[in-house]
């Protein structure tokens, strides 16, 4: 059997499938007649070596941990092979996030309204737990010593208070504390470590953290931006032809975080399916998943190609409705062909399939899951001060700072720092991945007798343009 081709995820370290099996269509809504465990056996006998699944799944993760049971890929099976399960990438999702709150309260971005009656957990950590147990044991809290998570990932980022949370108890994660955000405790799961309480008998459950998003790609630039101890391995984001008709992920989240070294995983490289056959909506039933192959309009080949061609792309998931004996019509085997891509796409390439999906009516269809277009924005937080480094050289200055533009269509270039509306300056745009801000001194001899009026101004490469308001600095003002 041929090799499949792989890619390095990232700071991972470790080389995956080009196609990841993704845990929700069949796996997750079966219908009548479907058997989920074949589809997971015949992706691991492919080669398939990048899983995804959640805790919100329903009974994905059960299906997942009987198939890695039969094969001997759970530690806790009588003919458990260590190799088969070293050569798997085996990521799960928690939404919750917190790892330590009073008692009664929640925090509404936990979404535990209805999912705490459901999984009967009540943190992150119980999150984890819950899923070594029902991938790796009896499925009723316990699991083998030595099992582990290659990722666990927070899922469906979608605003700046969510991350704030997250990142809640990082510096201090003392268990007097009421409140605690999970990413401290994924820490102590990480490293083997109790800095937060939760981990009582210093396990090592997991191996990597991510985030995932459909929505607000803004959220996962500031999350990726927060992260000061690079925690973050991974992200899982939504990318498909119709990206840049909406706030792009690919010129925004994806190029921050491939600047940070994650490794990123795309998704919804169908819509969901809203492409084919059904309403553009999260899938929740039988009836929403989807048997063919692709369409005449929208060839799966190419959706699965295009999305392996964006820049920073490392692995694409997808659900897989049915399998056959007969490769031609098997779901599986014909997106792990389209998947064995080793040169990407050609820009005209790219476009030809964007404008098949357009030609297809199709293009609205990711407006359920992500935010709606906003163009270039202007440069983010401007400031002016003057610089306090500039009087010890025996220069006067004014340091014009700010956070990235986000990006349109089109990726950004440059900023131009205008005085007195005039550009005095231009500063390369770069993915902003930590907090460290663009700068532009704006250096004088002496002491001006007049103030001045600031501004900056992004310009992608197709020329658009977007400014910030104007802002007042005093350059007499001795720093």
């Amino acid at each position: 059997m041929t090799e499949l081709e792989k890619r390095l995820l990232g700071r991972t370290k470790r080389h995956v499938t080009t196609l990841g099996l993704g845990g929700q269509a069949s796996i997750q809504w079966p219908a009548s007649g479907v058997d989920p465990l074949p589809i997971i056996e015949k992706a691991l006998h492919r080669g398939i070596t990048y899983i995804d699944t959640s805790n919100i799944y329903g009974p994905s993760q059960k299906y997942f941990g009987e198939v890695f049971s039969r094969l001997g890929i759970s530690p806790s099976a009588k003919n458990h092979a260590p190799n088969a399960r070293a050569r798997l990438f085996i990521a799960t999702k928690t939404h919750i996030r917190t790892a330590r709150r009073p008692e009664g309260e929640k925090y509404r971005s936990d979404f535990s309204e209805g999912m705490l009656d459901k999984s009967g957990v009540s943190t992150s950590v119980d999150d984890v737990r819950r899923s070594l147990s029902l991938l790796f044991g009896d499925g009723k809290g316990n699991y083998p010593e030595d099992a582990f998570l290659d990722s666990v990932q927070f899922h469906n980022i979608n605003t700046m208070d969510e991350i704030d949370m997250l990142f809640t108890g990082m510096e201090d994660p003392s268990p007097e504390k009421p409140w605690m955000g999970s990413f401290a405790a994924m820490v102590d799961l990480r490293e083997g470590t109790n800095r937060t309480g939760c981990n009582p008998k210093y396990e090592k459950l997991i191996r990597h953290i991510g985030i995932t998003g459909h929505w607000n790609t803004a959220a996962l630039i500031y999350a990726i931006q927060r992260d000061t101890h690079r925690l973050i391995d991974t992200l899982l984001v939504t990318i498909n032809p119709a990206d840049r008709l909406y706030m792009p992920h690919r010129h925004n989240a994806i190029a921050v975080a491939k600047a940070a070294e994650m490794g990123i995983i795309g998704m919804k490289v169908f819509a969901d399916a809203a492409y084919y056959h059904k309403a553009p909506h999260f899938s929740s039933t039988p009836e929403d998943v989807y048997h063919e192959i692709g369409s005449t309009e929208l060839p799966s080949r190419d959706l699965i190609r295009y999305a392996l061609s964006v820049d920073g792309i490392n692995t694409v998931i997808t659900g897989i409705g049915h399998i056959d004996d007969n490769a031609e019509k098997c779901q599986l085997e014909q997106n792990l062909k389209a998947a064995q891509i080793e040169k990407p796409l050609d820009d005209d390439e790219m476009k030809k399939i964007e404008e098949m999906l357009a030609a297809s009516g199709k293009s609205s269809a990711n407006a359920y899951f992500q935010r709606k277009a906003t163009g270039l924005t202007p440069p983010r937080n401007p400031g002016v001060e003057p610089d306090s480094s500039m009087p010890l050289l025996g220069r006067f200055a004014i340091r014009v700072s700010w956070d990235t533009a986000y990006a349109g269509a089109f990726p950004i270039e440059r900023y131009d720092i205008l005085r007195n509306g005039e550009i005095i300056g231009s500063v390369p745009h770069h993915p902003q991945y930590s907090l460290e801000r663009f700068y532009f001194d704006d250096v004088f001899k002496g002491p001006q007798a007049e103030s001045f009026s600031y501004a900056v101004k992004a310009v992608d490469i197709q020329g658009n343009e977007s400014q910030t308001h104007a802002l007042m600095a005093d350059p007499s003002v001795d720093a």
